[in-house]
């Protein structure tokens, strides 16, 4: 599959002809990443701190917030790499640093060793030391300690020439249960292809950015179908994960899916469908996966209301259920309340908000200390959901907002102790 990349020198998006000559200055990162994103994982590789001339560590964390990322470029010691694990890195590369003392001290599946290579010979330094090893060698020493190898043929990189296919499989069989990313000269669907067949990944730039590759004709490069109209299968959830239906895509509505972050998929009676176009149940698009036979897709969308079936039900098997009907719920009653809602009235009463939200952990926490069993801990742990929803929406988020804060949190390699913090002394009557 692909994976996008976005080098940054100086606050922007570039690229680089052989790792020197600058050829495109992308400028601002920030929309090319809420692009990049529906791909999957991006790579964002901080030039000037690969070459010691500085760094982009502020717009790194900008894009950290747009994307998931795999960050690279400068990070040379155990302090650096944990904290852009802590900060929200899915995936760190390392280079230089690449050597089993700091890997070892590192979650071995969130560690990417870059093999940058001139000829076969691996260099360091933003690619400006020989460090006289081959890739294989290097992986060899490697592998017990990445979960993943970025291999990028410099003398390729940014020349738009293709990569070196005929070492990729030698490569991926060196690198044994660790996946490789191949970079360096990746210009056409084509060669992804082929690379996701042999069992690895693309990362791309020049071609995206030069226009000579669409990021939608990237995303489906892979996929096969067994459909005599070769359309592929394509499930459509909400960010909950919630399956709202069944479409099919094809490359055209990839493409233009892609192009405008928008639900767009085949119809079979009426070619490209923008879902929302007519009814007025728009889609947002934010993710395309693809599925592990590469023959299926899942798009991750922002449903409008009332939702995706036709029947303006959420989904076409229905209404939806559980805490994300339960918080679009609660964000209608902040919207527009039916007369006598508790909700609302939670809403204009603060203090009430507040009272319920300990009174409803309270009675949580005794429950458990008096052993009352499964039912009991069901029916208080809900009190104390819904409490907590309205008490967050009332704040500005959603439930979306908890679970992104969530899914940082297990991000974090250095946790906190969670001791509880000390019960304030009740103050004296005057």
């Amino acid at each position: 599959m692909i994976v996008p990349s976005i080098d940054l020198m100086a606050g922007n998006a570039v690229q680089l002809i052989g790792g020197k000559a600058l050829e495109i200055d992308a400028g601002d990162p920030r929309p090319i990443a809420e692009q990049f994103r529906l791909a999957g994982e991006i790579a964002v590789i901080d030039l000037d701190a690969a070459l010691s001339q500085g760094h982009n560590r502020g717009t790194i964390h900008d894009l950290l917030k747009i994307a998931r990322c795999r960050v690279g470029g400068g990070i040379r010691t155990v302090e650096d790499a944990l904290a852009w694990l802590d900060a929200g890195a899915h995936k760190i590369i390392l280079g230089t640093a690449a050597r089993p003392e700091i890997l070892s001290q590192l979650p071995r599946e969130r560690v990417i060793a870059a093999l940058d290579a001139v000829d076969g010979e691996v260099v360091v330094d933003g690619w400006r030391t020989k460090t006289g090893a081959g890739i294989t060698e290097r992986m060899a020493e490697l592998r017990p300690y990445v979960s993943g190898f970025l291999v990028t043929f410099v003398e390729r990189e940014g020349r738009l020439g293709g990569t070196r296919m005929d070492q990729v499989a030698a490569l991926v069989e060196a690198a044994g249960d660790a996946r490789v990313t191949i970079a360096g000269g990746v210009t056409t669907p084509a060669e992804i292809a082929e690379l996701d067949r042999l069992g690895a990944d693309a990362q791309v730039g020049m071609a995206l950015y030069s226009g000579r590759m669409e990021l939608g004709d990237a995303i489906a490069a892979p996929l096969v179908s067994d459909r005599p109209d070769g359309l592929w299968p394509t499930v459509i959830c909400d960010p909950h994960g919630v399956a709202l239906g069944l479409a099919y895509s094809d490359a055209e509505s990839v493409r233009h899916a892609v192009a405008h972050q928008v639900g767009a998929y085949h119809s079979r009676r009426r070619g490209l469908w923008v879902k929302g176009a007519t009814s007025g149940a728009t889609q947002r698009l934010l993710a395309i996966d693809l599925d592990c036979d590469r023959d299926a897709l899942r798009f991750t969308v922002e449903q409008g209301a009332p939702g995706f079936c036709h029947h303006d039900t959420w989904t076409c098997w229905g209404p939806a259920a559980g805490l994300p009907a339960l918080g679009r719920t609660i964000a209608a009653r902040r919207e527009a309340a039916p007369a006598g809602s508790y909700t609302q009235r939670l809403f204009n009463d603060p203090e009430l908000l507040r009272a319920k939200l300990l009174e409803e952990a309270g009675e949580l926490a005794d429950a458990l200390s008096a052993g009352e069993g499964p039912a009991a801990a069901a029916w208080e742990a809900a009190d104390v959901i819904y409490f907590a929803l309205v008490a967050a929406a009332a704040g500005g988020a959603d439930l979306r907002a908890v679970e992104a804060q969530l899914d940082a949190r297990a991000l974090k390699v250095r946790r906190r102790k969670g001791d509880a913090k000390p019960t304030p002394e009740p103050k004296a009557t005057p």
